[in-house]
């Protein structure tokens, strides 16, 4: 079996969860013993990206214009690609990349799946744009797909209005590799930020409104006398607010400890999540949030907002969901920054969860058996 994974930017700097995913999903495949192979612009392509997907045939077209992810390609080199591989699988929503291998699918009826991983809702910037984009081609590519896959069960209704059935959509929820996290590195991390053994809220992720920082840290500066053993870290690239949130900590009588430490990736990743305790997401919508299984892979607990589509992270006691506002964030931290060995034990109730349903070995397991009925139909 031969599958094309179709993903506009692979640099999870970049790209984010989308990003990630496409990349751990490829190595399953990989591992799976299924021939894969990767459709990208060469945004943020670096020799680490690479090396992480050995055995896997990355193309990279060069890209013209990064704000709107326009590649440099040879429709006749697209159809090339696409004609040598037996399923196509199209990764978000909103670009040039999967608008050309969709029209080079249907041309020669090579069965296509989309993956939009919560990138449906026009939402954010650019809305005039990708209601424009959805006229072009948009809703066509998402409404001919011979199969639709959602994250979460909540992200299946947002294909109604793109004229597929909610209950034809088929879950396949995001993965982590267990082997990605090892249990070291965190005493470097504490070591280089300079924060001891004090106890650590950690928020990973770009620091832009949808994602939630500013929730955060005004969550924490409201009540940081409350817990003024505790440091809170921004790990992550800044997506437009972290001249902001700099500002504001400034005026917040906890600004010694709290830390912003810019992307953090490969073993440093691992070290963050173990040296943390306790990782914190405040997203304000987000389809389901990569960053909870690594955590929880890690033995992590999570305070995170309804908005995740991650709401048994509460039901399994590995955690707290809160709504998506500072009050909600601020109600939350104050029931968890109080017990340590508590965190403790939620985290590793978590871990188990996570282990055992959603390790990539077992999430792959979904992605063969639907391309094994794709194939058989075609």
């Amino acid at each position: 079996m031969k599958v094309l994974n179709v993903n506009a930017v692979l640099d999870p700097v970049t790209g984010g969860g989308t990003a990630e995913r496409t990349i751990q999903m490829s190595r399953a495949l990989r591992d799976a013993g299924v021939d894969c192979s990767i459709l990208t612009t060469n945004i943020g392509l670096s020799v680490e990206n690479i090396l992480v997907l050995d055995g896997i045939h990355v193309t990279a077209f060069r890209c013209l214009l990064q704000r709107f992810f326009i590649p440099l390609a040879r429709y006749k080199t697209i159809k090339r690609i696409v004609e040598g591989v037996d399923v196509v699988h199209l990764m978000g929503h909103w670009t040039v990349l999967n608008a050309l291998v969709f029209r080079a699918a249907r041309g020669m009826r090579k069965p296509y799946v989309v993956c939009p991983a919560g990138a449906l809702l026009v939402y954010g910037r650019s809305k005039m744009l990708k209601r424009f984009y959805n006229w072009i081609v948009g809703r066509r590519i998402i409404r001919n797909a011979n199969a639709w896959i959602a994250i979460t069960n909540d992200e299946c209704a947002q294909f109604e209005s793109y004229g597929v059935d909610p209950g034809r959509v088929i879950i396949i929820p995001n993965g982590v590799n267990p082997a990605d996290f090892p249990g070291e590195g965190a005493t470097e991390f504490r070591e280089k930020y300079g924060l001891g053994d004090r106890p650590v809220a950690l928020f990973f992720g770009r620091l832009n409104s949808i994602k939630g920082p500013d929730i955060l840290l005004d969550a924490f500066c409201r009540e940081q006398l409350k817990w003024p053993d505790w440091h809170l870290v921004f790990a992550g690239p800044d997506g437009g607010l972290l001249s902001t949130l700099k500002d504001r900590t400034a005026d917040c009588a906890a600004r010694q400890r709290v830390h912003f430490i810019g992307y953090v990736g490969g073993r440093e990743k691992s070290g963050a999540y173990h040296a943390a305790d306790l990782l914190v997401i405040p997203s304000r919508q987000e389809a389901m949030s990569i960053v909870v299984l690594e955590a929880g892979i890690s033995g992590t607990p999570v305070l995170l907002t309804d908005q995740c589509g991650f709401d048994e992270v509460a039901r399994i006691g590995g955690g707290k969901v809160v709504p998506a506002t500072v009050e909600g964030v601020q109600a939350g931290l104050a029931d968890m920054l109080t017990d340590c060995a508590r965190l403790a034990a939620m985290g590793s109730k978590l871990r188990n969860y996570v282990r055992d349903n959603y390790a990539w070995n077992v999430v792959i397991r979904k992605y063969l058996d639907l391309y094994g009925t794709l194939l058989s139909k075609a």
